[in-house]
């Protein structure tokens, strides 16, 4: 259910779209293309966007670069969560992460179940929180990346979503960090 309270002003948040693909070069990344104009449709802005091999060092270094860049709140992934041997884009989000947003992986099989029945029991999307960054990792179908932004991300990256939402608990991520 999405609550959008009008008199709160929309807050742009700023993401990053992380591509993990062996054989995808820009010009035949459809998932991130369905991201990136979903941001824009929302009003966020989006910070960067890039395609790593299906490394797990690799995409861990990228994601480690973007939650240290201040202009990055949040990174999203697509690709490399399924259960082959060269999936690994869950387990490089995992050597990143502080805390992970297990609840994030339930709703989007929810959300999954729904449009493809049980073969969402093959998705391993996953969402957590590194450096004051939100990271979410989606699979690699653009349909997929559709579901995750147009039934959760949208939502929970709207400061005027109710009763709560991601945006608001912003500056308290790395609260941690700064104390004595």
């Amino acid at each position: 259910m999405s609550r959008i309270d009008e008199t709160k002003t929309f807050i742009p948040v700023r993401i990053a779209v992380l591509t993990v693909s062996d054989t995808r070069g820009l010009a035949e990344d459809r998932s991130g293309d369905a991201l990136v104009a979903r941001i824009a449709e929302a009003g966020h802005v989006l910070a960067a966007r890039d395609i790593v091999r299906d490394e797990r060092g690799d995409i861990a270094e990228r994601l480690r670069g973007w939650c240290a860049d201040p202009g990055v709140d949040v990174i999203i992934s697509t690709g490399g969560t399924g259960l082959t041997g060269r999936d690994v884009t869950v387990e490089a989000h995992r050597d990143v992460y502080e805390k992970e947003i297990e609840a994030f992986a339930t709703v989007f099989t929810i959300v999954s179940m729904k449009k493809i029945g049980t073969s969402a029991v093959q998705s391993r999307a996953t969402g957590g929180v590194a450096m004051g960054t939100y990271l979410f990792a989606l699979p690699g179908s653009p349909g997929a990346c559709k579901d995750a932004w147009d039934e959760i991300l949208k939502w929970q990256l709207d400061y005027r979503h109710r009763p709560c939402n991601f945006v608001e608990i912003m500056p308290r991520l790395d609260e941690h960090l700064r104390r004595k």
